[in-house]
C-alpha cells in the first residue's frame, strides 16, 4: 500500500481548504499513491459551525477528483449525519431529530465509492463537572474497521489517539489497540492540534510524537498521520508521517509549513477463506 499524507492549512474558509485539497490529491496522484491522508477538519474547518451546502459542494469536488485519478480517501472533515445512530449522550447531540454533526474520517476506495466514516470518539473538553468544549458539539460512533485494496484499515482522530489527560473528561478508550484487536493493519490519523509556540506547545509535541510510537509498537500496526500546518509561522503540534510497527518512524514531513510525505507500507491483502 502506497499511502500520502498532506500536511495542510486547516481553516475556516472552506473554498481555501477546497484548493489546498485539490493540491493534495494532484500530489498523491503525481506519486502513484493508493491513499491520500489529510488533516482533520481539512474540508470543512476544525468546526461544528460550517456551510453545509458549501461543504457539500467542496466534497463532490474532492471525491471526484480522487476517482478521476484512481486515489482513495481518507478525507478528515466535519459533517452533518442525519440517521439515530449516535452513540453520543443526548446532551452531546447538537441537534434534535437523530441530526448530529460528527468529526470525521471518510474513506473513499479508488472509484470514488463510499466506504463509510470513523467519528472522533475521544472529544476534546474542559475537566469541570458541565464540561465545554467539542463534546458538547460533536455526535460520535460505534468504532469500525475499513477495507482497502484488500487490506483492513481503520482511522482516529487526534485526541482519539494520544488520549491528552487535560484536553477531555472522557477517559482513555485505547482505541488504536481496539483497532488492532478489530483486525487493522493501518491506522490513519488526521490531527489538527492547537499551540502557540511556547514551552507547553513543545511538551505537547513530544507527547504526541512518544504516544504515536509507543501506541504502534504496542498494538503492531502501521500509524499514518497528518497535521494541519495553519498558521505557517509555527511549528505543527505533532508530527506528520509514517510510524511502522515497531515504532520508529518509516518518513517524517518537516514540522512546519504545508508539506506531503509518501511511503510504501509493506502489506499484502489478507488471504481469503474458503473457496
Amino acid at each position: 500500500m502506497r499511502v500520502c499524507g498532506a500536511q495542510l492549512a486547516v481553516t475556516h474558509d472552506i473554498e481555501a481548504n477546497v484548493a489546498g485539497l485539490l493540491r493534495a490529491v494532484e500530489h498523491a496522484a503525481a506519486a502513484h499513491a493508493d491513499v491520500l491522508l489529510t488533516p482533520e477538519g481539512s474540508l470543512s474547518g476544525y468546526t461544528s459551525n460550517f456551510s453545509e451546502k458549501e461543504a457539500a459542494r467542496g466534497l463532490r469536488r474532492i471525491t471526484s477528483a480522487a476517482a478521476q485519478a484512481g486515489v482513495a480517501l481518507a478525507l478528515g472533515t466535519c459533517y452533518v449525519e442525519t440517521d439515530d445512530t449516535s452513540s453520543a449522550p443526548a446532551e452531546h447531540r447538537p441537534s434534535s431529530d437523530g441530526i448530529a454533526i460528527c468529526n470525521e474520517v471518510r474513506f473513499y476506495d479508488r472509484s470514488g465509492t463510499f466506504l463509510g466514516f470513523h467519528a472522533k470518539t475521544l472529544l476534546c473538553g474542559t475537566l469541570d463537572a458541565n464540561p465545554s468544549g467539542e463534546i458538547n458539539d460533536f455526535g460520535t460512533r460505534p468504532l469500525r474497521t475499513f477495507t482497502l485494496d484488500g487490506i483492513k484499515v481503520g482511522a482516529l482522530i487526534c485526541n482519539d489517539l494520544w488520549a491528552n489527560p487535560g484536553c477531555t473528561p472522557m477517559d482513555d478508550p485505547h482505541l488504536t489497540q481496539k483497532l488492532a484487536n478489530m483486525g487493522a493493519r493501518v491506522i490513519f490519523h488526521a490531527v489538527n492540534g492547537g499551540r502557540d509556540g511556547g514551552e507547553w506547545s513543545r511538551v505537547a509535541w513530544a507527547y504526541h510524537e512518544s504516544n504515536l510510537q509507543l501506541r504502534a509498537r504496542a498494538a503492531r500496526v502501521w500509524i499514518v498521520t497528518a497535521d494541519n500546518a495553519h498558521p505557517f509561522t509555527l511549528p505543527c503540534s505533532s508530527p506528520s508521517g509514517v510510524v511502522g510497527p515497531d515504532g520508529r518512524w518509516l518518513i517524517r514531513c518537516e514540522p512546519q509549513g504545508e508539506q506531503y510525505f509518501v511511503a510504501d507500507l509493506p502489506l499484502q491483502p489478507a488471504p481469503r477463506v474458503g473457496g
